[in-house]
């Protein structure tokens, strides 16, 4: 089989101007970036203001295993197959970050013959929306220190300053630093690291805003530090929130790719699903809707994290209403979550496999829980046995769940066209009757428990005391109403990455609270979740290339 790569080099590309014109998107609202990429201008936003939307399809998974899940894969292919049935359709994804190209996971543009492309271009500098988002998040650094050293006019207490600086690698040896060494001249010194340009909450805030004007306010309200007697300090403050504006005006703009089945594919943002929501952003999001009859979008890792967040944050502040949602799973990554080892998985093992669904059956529930309607894609692999794909397809009857095999890496959208039928028959026969978990109106504590006891399961949450004193903290400087982005591992419905399948009698422990005033929610803290990784012991980077003729490989 070829690598992704290799497919993506092979395919013949439609230009641009070509998907654009798909979309009856007139040529002076597309700024091209080269034949094969282009941001769409904001003054398309205005023009389609009135437009009707079409029905908006999430695409979750299970929680992530070693095995994989094929999640973008499987949006992807949903989106090709959907064309394939002669609808109007549009995908909405994240853009990748080039840590985890050049670590361990690799790219996010899907594979095998579900792809976006250029697939080069995107996994790496792309367009530059996340060097505008380093270099505007570096500004209002710089201008925090620069403010400290001018002599402190805004009072702020150097052991107070909350605001890190970002770079888009991994890079364990950033993660805690010391600035301003050096002497009187080169700043006053203080304790600070980095993060990875994803984790910042200016990625966050480039997701969630409705317009440039939404994104200047949202980045005035950001809380750099706090003075010495605990007052917040915002980049308003700083009076940096024009410039760090002026740097993200092209960033705003959503990218236009295709498929390559030549289905047009907006590519925008790409907020951790850990520490921030997972979504690529509104504006592309409701671009789709208003240029397609459906929009396909996914969110990051499974539904407990990536489903959640989309539901109770992103929908709540762009107003949107999913029609359906497909939940994403394997059967090798649900033998894995009964407890088979890597080594093992390509053996058959309806009894692992029957333990395992119990963590597939949980996220179907909390799709219900939010009143949208859930189709099961089980993404086909070659060890795949008649046995466990009748068993998933029984277990799924018995609880009334809709079930489809995907084969769309290995096919394309052709290998997609069951599920797609399935989805369309299910938003035209199952209403969605979309609602949030809780109201941001109710106490920080129970917004928190509902998380924790109602999707993921647990029994009660226990709060630290470092947590306690931020939820007052919080509490006493009005932003108790904000909505709740939980931080926890990706890998289990707990805290505990170790707790595969369906954990039961569990509590969960919060830690620490976090601010996110711009992007507007709180980031709860659960276990240990790092937000600068590291690169493994042989990174992706040592297998990639480049030749003579400029010809790139092993990117994946």
């Amino acid at each position: 089989m070829k690598s992704d790569i290799q497919i993506a080099q092979e395919a013949t590309l439609q230009p641009v101007m070509k998907i654009a014109e798909k979309l009856s998107i007139p040529a002076e609202e597309v700024e091209l970036y080269g034949n094969y990429k282009a941001k769409i201008s904001l003054q398309a936003f205005d023009r389609l203001r009135e437009q009707a939307e079409g029905k908006l399809i999430l695409v979750t998974a299970i929680n992530p295993t070693p095995a994989g899940e094929g999640k973008t894969t499987t949006t992807v292919g949903l989106g090709d197959a959907l064309q394939q049935l002669g609808k109007k359709v549009v995908i909405a994804l994240r853009e990748p970050s080039l840590g985890p190209s050049f670590g361990v996971k690799g790219g996010a543009a899907g594979g095998g013959y579900a792809q976006v492309v250029p697939m080069e271009d995107i996994n790496l500098h792309f367009t530059g929306d996340f060097h505008a988002i380093t270099s505007a998040h570096n500004l209002l650094a710089a201008m925090i220190d620069n403010s400290l050293h001018q002599g402190n006019p805004l009072n702020i207490d150097p052991r107070q300053v909350v605001f890190r600086r970002v770079v888009d690698l991994n890079d364990r040896a950033l993660r805690n630093t010391i600035v301003g060494l050096g002497g009187r001249t080169d700043g006053v010194p203080r304790e600070s690291g980095f993060d990875i340009t994803v984790a910042s909450e200016l990625m966050a805030i480039l997701c969630l805003s409705k317009d440039l004007q939404d994104m200047k306010e949202r980045f005035a309200r950001i809380v750099v530090a706090y003075t010495y007697e605990g007052t917040p300090v915002t980049a308003a403050d700083l009076e940096a929130q024009g410039s760090m504006a002026v740097l993200m005006k092209d960033a705003i703009k959503p990218n236009l790719v295709q498929t390559l089945e030549h289905t047009p594919a907006f590519l925008h943002g790409g907020p951790f699903a850990n520490i921030a929501h997972g979504c690529n952003s509104v504006m592309a999001t409701q671009l789709a809707l208003k240029l397609g009859d459906y929009c396909v979008t996914e969110a990051g890792f499974g539904a407990d994290l990536g489903a959640e967040k989309f539901f109770n944050l992103k929908c709540r502040f762009a107003g949107l209403k999913p029609a359906c949602t497909v939940v994403v799973a394997t059967v090798r990554a649900l033998k894995s979550h009964g407890g088979v080892k890597k080594e093992d998985l390509n053996k058959e093992n309806v009894e692992a496999l029957a333990k395992g669904f119990e963590n597939l059956e949980k996220h179907v529930e909390n799709v219900a829980k939010f009143g949208v309607p859930a189709v099961v894609a089980i993404n086909a692999f070659p060890t795949d046995t008649k046995a466990e794909l009748d068993f998933l397809y029984q277990r799924c009857a018995e609880l009334g769940i809709e079930v489809a095999l995907s084969e769309v890496w290995a096919k394309g959208g052709q290998g997609g066209v069951e599920l797609a039928e399935k989805v369309v028959r299910t938003i035209e026969t199952k209403a969605s009757n979309f609602q949030v978990l809780y109201e941001s109106t109710e106490p920080l504590k129970e917004k928190i428990r509902k998380i924790v006891t109602e999707v993921y399961g647990g029994n009660d949450v226990v709060f630290t005391a470092e947590a306690e004193k931020h939820i007052n903290r919080f509490n006493d400087l009005g932003y108790r109403d904000l909505p709740i982005c939980m931080a926890k591992t990706q890998y289990s419905l707990s805290d505990d990455m170790t707790k595969i399948g369906r954990p039961k009698d569990f509590t969960v422990t919060v830690r620490e609270v976090r601010l996110s005033a711009g992007a507007g929610f709180l980031v709860v803290i659960t276990g240990s979740i790092m937000t600068m990784p590291g690169l493994p012991k042989r990174p992706a980077a040592c297998a990639i290339d480049i030749d003579d003729q400029g010809k790139i490989v092993g990117l994946f």
